[in-house]
């Protein structure tokens, strides 16, 4: 069964999912649409040059994979403390409006570091403020982004707008990483400046989005009871969907080993000699095969089915981690991270483009919150642990030990019931 056909079943609980409010145009000719990929694709530009320069410049400044891991660690704290109020939060309040100031504050907070540099006080202490503030931002931004989708196609272009997404992030991931160690080589606060105009231009393309991200609510007055009974109803749909409970708790075994992967590769290539730009290079190569997979994916899943490419994805993730280690210039190093990448926009737009087709609107926010929480809280502990595991037993064993939590939740999705039964 297609995921299309899924749209129009009912889901575990036997309800019918509200129908997702959208423009029936074909996505090419959706306005609305465009603006906010358009602003979205120039935004992970940016945020992929600062994601690799931020470690480049905390490596420049403290000789020290721990430090690093831990400023950069602190970006995903957020995940775990606010997910929850933010997704009943950002079902409360204006989505549009919301994004838009987070991506205000985002712009400020990574333009303070290149102004902090142009005067010669910029501080260990600065750049953990900004790693949390940024990551705090982002945690509010990407809980309304992902809710508000579904109001600006229709239903039924779900799965299709998910693969365009991820094939604009995917070329982000490419044209970022390459560009960050180019700035970054030229001086140390243009990657910076460029991350902090790409959050400009997003807020500008939302300005221009006529399509409301949310149904009409009743307006009520937001206290913490309130707040917590929002939660709870998140909560509970998830938990009683065991198919999306699961899928929560298998791309937090996937994800979370992964997430210090750009320091992994930045000191494999300094321990190989490579330049700041060759860095990005190497980092950027993920990107082509991002780009593979994103448009691979929807194909896949009409092929295969749902089922199959999401086991078949989790096998590939962790036994592709490996080869990490096992790259021996930094040529290898950018090719074997060009194949890696292929199957993380596959994954992700099966298991994107399904729960978003499930959950009502009136949940998408809370929902979507909770699985965010299982799925990449563990953000902040896979990149310290990732820091320790370098700074103490070297990158090879770095990368193995942290295929192990992958290989055994790879193995636990091919005899998963929930999943057996879905086609």
């Amino acid at each position: 069964m297609s995921l299309s056909q899924d749209m129009c079943e009912q889901d575990n609980n036997g309800q019918i999912p509200t129908a997702q409010v959208g423009s029936a145009v074909p996505l090419w000719r959706n306005r609305d649409f465009w603006l906010l990929e358009g602003g979205q694709l120039v935004s992970s530009v940016g945020t992929s040059v600062s994601l690799v320069a931020f470690p480049l410049l905390i490596l420049a400044l403290t000789h020290s994979p721990l430090q690093a891991g831990l400023i950069t660690g602190v970006r995903g704290l957020p995940y775990v403390l606010l997910s929850l109020p933010a997704g009943a939060l950002v079902d409360r309040w204006n989505r549009k409006r919301l994004m838009i100031l987070c991506d205000m504050g985002r712009a400020i907070a990574l333009g303070s570091i290149p102004v902090a540099l142009f005067l010669g006080q910029l501080s260990y202490l600065q750049l953990y403020i900004v790693s949390l503030v940024e990551g705090t931002l982002f945690v509010f931004f990407n809980s309304a982004e992902a809710a508000s989708l579904p109001r600006v196609v229709a239903k039924e272009q779900i799965t299709n707008a998910t693969g365009v997404d991820q094939t604009l992030y995917s070329g982000a991931l490419l044209l970022g990483p390459s560009l960050g160690g180019l700035l970054y080589g030229l001086a140390r606060m243009w990657p910076f400046i460029a991350d902090a105009i790409s959050y400009v231009v997003s807020v500008i393309s939302l300005f221009f989005i006529s399509r409301e991200f949310q149904e009409e609510r009743d307006r009520h007055v937001i206290t913490v009871a309130s707040l917590w009974l929002d939660v709870k109803e998140g909560l509970a749909w998830l938990w009683h969907n065991p198919l999306i409970r699961f899928l929560a708790i298998l791309t937090c075994g996937l994800t979370t080993p992964c997430y210090g992967y750009i320091l992994i590769l930045e000191v494999i290539a300094q321990h190989q000699h490579a330049s700041a730009f060759a860095i990005g290079l190497i980092i950027g190569a993920g990107g082509i095969g991002s780009v593979v997979g994103a448009i691979l994916a929807s194909p896949l899943e009409k092929r295969f089915g749902f089922r199959r490419v999401i086991v078949v994805s989790a096998w590939i993730w962790a036994i592709s981690w490996l080869s990490y280690a096992l790259a021996p210039t930094p040529l290898w190093l950018g090719i074997v991270n060009a194949v890696s990448f292929m199957v993380v926009p596959v994954y992700t737009v099966m298991q994107y483009s399904y729960r978003l087709s499930i959950i009502p609107d009136a949940l998408q926010g809370r929902v979507n919150s909770v699985f965010r929480l299982i799925s990449f809280g563990g953000q902040p502990l896979g990149i310290w642990v990732t820091g320790v595991l370098l700074q103490f037993v070297g990158p090879f064993w770095s990368v193995v030990l942290l295929c192990i939590p992958q290989l055994i939740l790879a193995f636990t999705a091919t005899f998963n019931q929930s999943l057996r039964a879905k086609r």
